[in-house]
């Protein structure tokens, strides 16, 4: 009887926790405003008015946020615990690309094309896979850059001159997603 009301889980270090069985207030609450953002985005992206057109709206918004449910169940990393240090990181993350893009046109329109590709090994300090994920990404969304592998904490990147390359092996991007993940 009372395995009906509590489930054992892992936490994200291991340790087995005694939580409630089915969905609890925060999951419910956390469903509905997920299901409410997105509506509004479609509504405001699509503009349709008709019927049938809503009527698919709300079925993809409904799938999305059973889907974005399953993920949390599955991984228990949220997105949600970086806070509001994602609007800090989220326009440093712009003034790179923007300043890498730069440097890449400089580098392309060169007519001597200094261009000096290699790969680089750099380990991540990150210790959630969605803090990891979110570093190999912006190594990826910054031109002259592309992580190629991501594994056991050390990501392969390849870097199209020596300046990308250096950029990083200065763990610079490392630290700013260390500090979102709020463990620095």
């Amino acid at each position: 009887m009372v395995r009906d009301f509590y489930s054992l889980q892992r936490d994200r270090i291991g340790r087995f926790v005694v939580e409630p069985a089915g969905p609890t207030g925060s999951h419910v609450k956390k469903a509905i405003a997920t299901f409410l953002v997105l509506a509004a985005m479609w509504q405001t992206w699509s503009g349709h008015t008709e019927t049938m057109i809503l009527g698919f709206g709300v079925g993809s918004c409904l799938f999305v946020t059973w889907l974005v449910g399953r993920m949390d169940d599955a991984d228990g990393a949220s997105p949600g615990w970086l806070g509001g240090r994602v609007l800090t990181y989220l326009p440093w993350l712009i003034l790179e690309i923007v300043k890498s893009n730069i440097h890449v046109a400089k580098v392309i329109l060169s007519p001597s094309l200094p261009i000096s590709p290699r790969l680089v090994r750099t380990k991540a300090s990150q210790t959630t896979d969605l803090c990891q994920v979110i570093y190999a990404n912006s190594i990826t969304l910054t031109p002259g850059t592309i992580t190629l592998d991501v594994r056991d904490g050390a990501f392969l990147v390849h870097a199209l001159t020596e300046e990308t390359a250096q950029g990083v092996e200065s763990g610079e991007m490392d630290a700013k997603v260390k500090w979102l993940e709020g463990s620095s």
